[in-house]
């Protein structure tokens, strides 16, 4: 066997090895925080329907090397990107899978282990010294920075589809209070009417108004855990009703009609945007197939013609 042989089998166990520590790592991890015990409590009790799949049980084996290397994640990691990380993890619904801890693991993990592929397919190739510095440093920001771009896509998904839900969550939270429910009654009955990810941020509304939370502060809070301007918009109202004893249903009555209107604008935004945006697909993809097709055979036979001449 040559010897860059050996250098490839070698190369590639320490992959392996590398693979299955960070497999066992992420296993292994820290358990689920405060938050998350919480809002698996709320899902059970307020909407069993929108729970989160439930995290694996945690080992202990490796708990000091996962504390090790969330450490070193989180000393890495400025402040004002930690509040940010704690910020787009409630947009997420703060996942059980993803508490910060975690997060600061899996920052640690891809530093370390992107790192050193990096490095690897750089003397693999035969890379320059300067070039595979350069590789081990991208490697090393691509996998520190991995898990916040994971997050941020979470939150954005969530906001999404807070954002498609609210509309009908809205109309039968108006319609349950107009028949005669309580306010709590009503955002019970939608948190247990309609799983989503919007009937689990009304359950834990609920679930901290049930703690002893004044009904504005839990509004207030909802606000601040979203990003959709039209909740935020309804939370609000609805604590300004409550300030200045509005009746709430001709307030909900209100902001469901004027979500209609919005969703219809939306959907009417989103069909002017489509021509835009067929435009690149059948300039890239279907143009060159009908030159082909079309121009093809006439270019052949100018080409024989000539070539007869």
């Amino acid at each position: 066997m040559s010897s860059q042989m050996v250098l490839y089998v070698g190369v590639g166990g320490v992959f392996v090895s590398i693979v299955l520590a960070v497999a066992t790592l992420m296993s292994t991890g820290s358990g689920r925080s405060g938050v998350a015990r919480a809002l698996e409590t709320i899902d059970t009790v307020y909407a069993p329907g929108s729970a989160a799949l439930a995290d694996e049980k945690l080992g202990d084996r490796l708990r000091p090397a996962a504390r090790e290397i969330s450490a070193l994640g989180r000393v890495l990691t400025p402040q004002g990107a930690a509040d940010r990380l704690q910020r787009w993890l409630d947009y997420a619904g703060n996942p059980a899978a993803w508490p910060p801890a975690r997060v600061m693991e899996t920052q640690g993990l891809g530093l370390l282990v992107v790192a050193f592929l990096g490095g690897a397919l750089g003397f693999v190739f035969g890379f320059g010294v300067p070039a595979i510095v350069a590789s081990v440093a991208a490697g090393a920001v691509l996998g520190f920075w991995a898990p916040f771009l994971v997050v941020y896509d979470l939150g954005e998904r969530r906001q999404q589809q807070l954002r498609r839900e609210l509309p009908d969550a809205l109309d039968l939270l108006t319609l349950s209070v107009e028949a005669g429910l309580g306010f709590d009654a009503a955002v019970a009955q939608v948190a247990a009417a309609m799983p989503g990810a919007l009937a689990r941020e009304f359950a834990r509304m609920l679930h901290e108004m049930q703690m002893g939370q004044r009904r504005a502060e839990a509004l207030r809070a909802l606000a601040d855990r979203t990003k959709v301007t039209e909740l935020k918009t309804i939370a609000l109202a609805l604590v300004q009703a409550g300030e200045l004893g509005i009746p709430i249903a001709g307030v909900l009555r209100e902001q469901a009609r004027q979500m209609r209107v919005k969703r219809r604008q939306r959907a009417e935004e989103t069909a002017r945007k489509l021509p835009v945006k067929i435009i690149f697909p059948l300039i890239l993809c279907l143009f060159p197939a009908l030159f082909v097709v079309i121009i093809g055979p006439g270019a052949i036979n100018i080409m024989e013609s000539f070539s007869g001449r």
